[in-house]
């Protein structure tokens, strides 16, 4: 079985979109079990994930890593697949998941990221996010050539005994998908799956500034890679974006 962990905070514009796109996925409904971890919405998240997922809880540990962390605790699947809210997976999503996972010593799988939600920027704004996210997919193949994968919470799949024995998510605002890579590489193998697809919002993006935000994942990639220093921002997992 498979188990899609989905945290949240406050997304009612967005929400129902991701879960519409996990009922249309071409594996049957009870092949797999969504859950929700809200930390404290104040909005309606809560009301409308009720009408999709097998499980809403509350959050109880900390940042957005700990949101996951929480419902692979409760998960009932042996995989585990990750996703935003503002995100919505591709029809062959979880069937792409299963079919890795039946390779040998396979334990985490990860795919690719299709931006959308350009309301507000022009096209040549929209053009050049467009080639960032082209640009950024294809070095994803490239350091998977070398055998270096990057495991976007937005559209990764582990094996969730393996991913428990490592102790799961890190309390990271940034880059913890590249703190996971770290741990994880000794355990077994990992496969990038360009079928594997994610629309991504790139409203936080937008939020924060194309040129900050270069910055600010280049600087913590390299932060929490290279020099293995913890990144620390208590306010992270509280960002609103609308």
């Amino acid at each position: 079985m498979i188990t899609v962990v989905i945290p949240t905070y406050n997304e009612e514009k967005n929400i129902e979109r991701c879960l519409r796109a996990l009922e249309e996925q071409t594996i049957p409904r009870e092949d797999f079990e969504i859950i929700v971890v809200d930390g404290q919405s104040t909005d309606k998240t809560v009301e409308l994930a009720q009408r999709y997922a097998d499980q809403v809880i509350q959050q109880v540990s900390k940042g957005v890593g700990g949101a996951r962390n929480d419902g692979v605790e409760i998960a009932k699947g042996d995989i585990i697949v990750t996703t935003d809210a503002d995100c919505f997976p591709h029809s062959e999503w979880l069937e792409v998941v299963r079919e890795h996972f039946k390779e040998e010593k396979v334990i985490a799988v990860t795919g690719v990221l299709d931006p959308i939600d350009y309301e507000g920027l022009n096209k040549y704004e929209a053009y050049i996010y467009r080639k960032l996210f082209w640009v950024s997919n294809h070095m994803l193949t490239v350091l998977a050539v070398i055998g270096h994968y990057h495991l976007c919470g937005a559209n990764s799949a582990f094996h969730r005994d393996t991913f428990l024995e490592i102790g799961g998510y890190q309390d990271l605002p940034y880059s913890d998908d590249v703190e996971i890579y770290n741990r994880l590489k000794p355990k077994g193998r990992m496969v990038l799956a360009n079928r594997m697809k994610v629309y991504y919002s790139i409203r936080r993006i937008k939020k924060m500034s194309l040129i900050r935000y270069i910055y600010q994942i280049t600087k913590n990639d390299f932060v929490t890679m290279i020099l293995k220093v913890k990144i620390t921002d208590d306010s992270y997992a509280r960002q609103a974006y609308d």
